[in-house]
């Protein structure tokens, strides 16, 4: 039985079904460290296997050193791990002091695939660390680089800004479906691949819950189950995943395979989805024959056909990719961010001075034409006309509607730094440059304020630069 393979990028093939050890930080709640060696060890059976890829992060407590321990013992691994820091402005400093501890609990000089979670689109440090990551790409230090829990507009603003993405991690499963909309047309149009995370939703999506009394989210249960008990909430609740269980549990019998074979192989199956994230617990559960069972069946059409219905019985999980993480609901294990960010701090300071509040964004035209990014007075903040340049970079490359988005994140940045946000925006203007076609820029402004509905101006313009396609301005009044 072989065990199916997918290519990331060039020089980097991994196997279709990852090993997560995201556990690894759950079995360590107490403040104890697993044994490396031991639960290295305890990880041999899986390569033995053929499921030669792990998946770990900066925070999955041990995970790095436990792969670590695992690659100085055979050649055959590939290891694929996270940079997940807190929120803030981007150094090159501690981007480098990111890469290096990586490669030192890896044990390696070159990281296989690293992987960038972005907190706040409206804090352009989020670029910043990716434009810094690809320099030690550059340099021979990371293979390829990937984003996790990054919604579609922004994997194609990064993308079309040059940074070169292979894969986006995402929560993907016959619970959420998110990434099979939007994120997929991206995904579709510059290759990148997906890596789906919570497909049996923290092992809720198996025979282990079938027929079993609503649990509460309390400590009885794990993080991932914790985490994955919301969704269902927002789903429609137990009694509508049970009879989505009801559905895969037919299915499975019918095929001679268990339910969270049912599950997995579904997301397997779908478009530009390169692996599934099993979760493993070293020296404790491995579920490695049940992983294997995978690559010896397919779905029919039938199957097919019933689990579209049943997954059309639910209510979609809101949001894009990865908006658990930004926007309420937290659909995390505590309910909120607790569990992974102290605090985010304002995109840009502010200054006071003749009755005004002000905040710029450190573009060159600020200081040569005197003004400022944004103005509070009272209740009232302005927004003065912003384009798609940061940093001397222009995001989102020619691409109207990339540029757009992030002139919005941008905006939405000011408006934090003097206490707003883009809930409080009554009016905006649009200039877009002639021969642009404005149907794009018009989308992106809907997709981003179709639930605020200000007041809005669009026009043709003879825009400043040559490459900057779109201009915006806004006026908010905070209540």
């Amino acid at each position: 039985m072989k065990v199916e393979r997918a290519p990331l990028g060039p020089g980097l093939e991994v196997s279709r079904v990852l090993t997560g050890l995201w556990q690894v930080a759950d079995q360590e709640r107490s403040g104890r460290a697993l044994d490396p060696d031991a639960a290295s060890r305890a990880l041999d059976p899986h390569a033995d296997a053929g499921l030669t890829s792990f998946d770990m992060a900066d925070h999955y407590g041990s995970a790095e050193v436990i792969a670590g321990r695992l690659a100085a013992r055979r050649g055959d691994v590939q290891l694929l791990t996270k940079w997940v820091p807190e929120p803030g402005p981007a150094t090159p400093d501690a981007v480098a002091a990111a890469v290096q501890r990586a490669m030192k609990r890896l044990g390696t000089d070159r990281i296989d695939l690293l992987q960038f979670h972005p907190w706040s689109y409206a804090d352009p440090s989020w670029l910043d660390n990716l434009f810094l990551l690809a320099e030690h790409q550059a340099a021979g230090r990371i293979l390829h680089l990937g984003l996790t829990n990054c919604d579609a507009v922004h994997l194609d603003m990064a993308i079309r800004s040059g940074v070169p993405i292979v894969s986006n991690q995402v929560c993907f499963s016959l619970v959420d479906r998110r990434a099979a909309g939007a994120m997929l047309r991206v995904c579709r149009e510059h290759g990148v691949k997906l890596l789906a995370y919570g497909t049996l939703a923290g092992g809720l999506l198996s025979d282990r819950w079938l027929g079993r009394t609503e649990p509460a989210i309390d400590e009885s249960l794990t993080w991932s189950q914790m985490k994955y008990r919301r969704f269902v909430d927002h789903a429609g609740g137990w009694d509508r995943f049970q009879a989505l269980l009801q559905t895969v549990r037919g299915i499975a019998d019918r095929l001679g395979v268990s339910m969270a074979n049912v599950a997995c192989r579904h997301v397997l199956d779908q478009p530009a989805v390169a692996g599934i994230i099993v979760g493993a617990r070293p020296g404790e559960r491995s579920h490695i024959e049940d992983n294997l069972r995978l690559f010896r069946f397919a779905l029919d059409a039938r199957a097919r056909r019933e689990l579209e219905a049943a997954c059309e019985a639910l209510d979609p999980i809101p949001g894009d990719c990865g908006d658990e993480y930004r926007r309420p609901p937290f659909l995390t294990a505590a309910g909120d961010l607790s569990h992974h960010v102290t605090h985010f701090p304002a995109p840009w300071p502010a200054t006071s001075s003749h009755g005004a509040t002000r905040v710029s964004t450190g573009t060159p035209w600020e200081a040569l034409a005197g003004y400022s990014r944004a103005v509070r007075r009272g209740n009232r903040i302005h927004v003065s006309g912003t384009t798609s340049n940061h940093g001397g970079r222009l995001i989102g490359g020619r691409d109207a509607a990339a540029q757009t988005h992030f002139i919005i994140d941008k905006i939405d940045g000011a408006l934090q730094s003097l206490g707003g946000s883009l809930e409080d925006v009554v009016r905006t203007r649009v200039f877009i440059r002639d021969g642009v076609d404005w149907e794009p820029v018009a989308r992106a402004h809907g997709l981003r304020f179709a639930h605020i509905r200000p007041a809005n101006t669009l026009v043709r313009a003879n825009t400043v630069g040559d490459d900057l396609l779109v201009e915006i301005e806004a006026d908010a009044e905070l209540s």
